[in-house]
């Protein structure tokens, strides 16, 4: 008997999923490719010939449940997750394996923790992205050995924002689930709020350095981190420049700059966390914000099955793993500083 773990992709065929599946085969993980694309399932099936192949829509359980027979784990790739993610928890549940997901939808997050709040069963890991995974574990990192902080702040500096069709597909569910509000959280609570963003220098590491940023652009960020650390302020930041380029129609998709398929996009995390009017600083740097999901949410897969975590149930990065230990390990894809 093999004993190879064998993880499915859901939505295998998407822009991020085929990132995940080259992660999976590149350390030597047996990929299950899973969605709703019949077809563009069987040209990847054609293009990678040791990955095997199971439509599937999140309408049919029993569909869902044949696509996870054999497999250790699920990593759902697929948004909108407001209609993905449900289901494919529930297969996960149901088929007794840990269930993944790279959601940068606010109001998915939160309903995946509201929904499951109190599971300590197989785990349940939402957010394991480059929005809402790498900044929790970067202010986790960051936290030490304090206990509680006053002020979480992540800032994003992306050199551009190509957005796929999904991203913007899952923004659109998402501005609508939310009434067009942004969400912060203040006060020890998350609130909804309709103030107008705001523009401030926010000083980057170099070679990025300083850079204009819209204050409280709403993130993942905001529902990731106060599940575990005991803080009363988190707001999150966005590069001018690339929140333009998400809300301009026009901006094309990304383009593949290397044989990777990355695209020549740049980014920074910089996480600043405050208590009593200390501050401690931690910093991600890398390329790509959607290929460099891939090694996150594959790192995290292994981890889990490997019995290499933190926490059981559902829980976020920062609590289901050693977070400086998962940020280093992330080398060569991502280059860390830590306090």
């Amino acid at each position: 008997m093999s004993t190879t773990p064998a993880v499915a992709v859901y939505g295998a065929t998407g822009h991020t999923g085929r990132f995940i599946v080259a992660e999976l085969r590149r350390r030597g993980i047996t990929a299950i490719a899973s969605g709703r694309d019949a077809a563009g399932l069987d040209k990847l099936a054609a293009e990678w010939g040791d990955v095997a192949v199971r439509p599937a829509t999140v309408d049919d359980a029993e569909a869902l449940d044949r696509a996870l027979v054999g497999a250790d784990a699920v990593i759902n790739a697929a948004g909108p997750f407001a209609i993905t993610a449900g289901p494919l928890v529930e297969a996960a549940l149901r088929a007794g394996i840990p269930y993944l997901d790279v959601a940068a939808e606010i109001e998915a997050n939160l309903q995946m923790f509201a929904d499951h709040a109190g599971h300590t069963g197989t785990a349940i890991l939402p957010a394991m992205a480059f929005y809402g995974g790498l900044g929790d574990l970067l202010a986790t990192a960051a936290m030490g050995e304090w206990t509680s902080a006053d002020e979480v702040h992540v800032a994003y500096g992306l050199s551009s924002w190509r957005p796929t069709a999904g991203t913007r597909e899952a923004g659109k569910v998402s501005h609508e689930r939310r009434g067009g509000r942004r969400l912060r959280f203040t006060g020890g609570a998350l609130q909804h709020h309709d103030d107008d963003l705001t523009r401030q220098d926010w000083d980057f590491p170099e070679p990025t350095g300083t850079r204009e940023v819209l204050a409280e652009f709403s993130m993942a960020d905001v529902v990731t981190v106060p599940t575990h650390l005991d803080v009363a302020e988190v707001r999150t930041y966005m590069t001018v420049s690339a929140a333009g380029d998400l809300a301009d129609a026009d901006t094309p998709a990304p383009e593949a700059a290397d044989a990777s398929g990355r695209s020549d996009q740049t980014f920074v995390v910089d996480v600043r966390v405050r208590k009593d009017g200390a501050e401690r600083r931690a910093t991600a740097s890398g390329q790509d914000i959607y290929a460099v999901t891939a090694p996150l949410v594959v790192e995290a897969v292994e981890r889990i099955l490997a019995g290499n975590t933190t926490a059981a149930g559902i829980a976020s990065a920062g609590t289901m793993f050693d977070a400086a230990d998962f940020l280093r390990a992330l080398a060569p894809h991502v280059t860390v500083e830590l306090p």
